[in-house]
């Protein structure tokens, strides 16, 4: 359900405003994107796991915190970040 370190690493390389940047709102929702994406599989096969669904809800939630928070800084960035990731807004 989590992500290996290589495709944080991954992550972080591709959306990180600058070399090792892990705390951009960009990095920190890419990285929520996959791990909402891994959790979303296995709540599918798992559909009565009320744990996981509890922290993949608390997951979505910190993702919409930080792109309302992107957005209020810099539409540029927000409208760039979810057309990366393919979110709906």
């Amino acid at each position: 359900m989590s992500i290996t370190p290589e495709k944080k690493a991954e992550l972080i390389k591709t959306y990180g405003v600058k070399e090792g940047d892990t705390g951009s709102p960009e990095v920190q929702v890419a990285i929520l994107t996959t791990r909402i994406l891994n959790l979303s599989d296995h709540m599918k096969e798992n559909h009565k796991d009320f744990h996981s669904r509890h922290g993949l809800i608390k997951m979505v939630g910190q993702r919409r915190r930080l792109l309302d928070y992107l957005k209020g800084k810099s539409v540029d960035r927000y409208k760039d970040l979810i057309g990366k990731l393919g979110l709906r807004r």
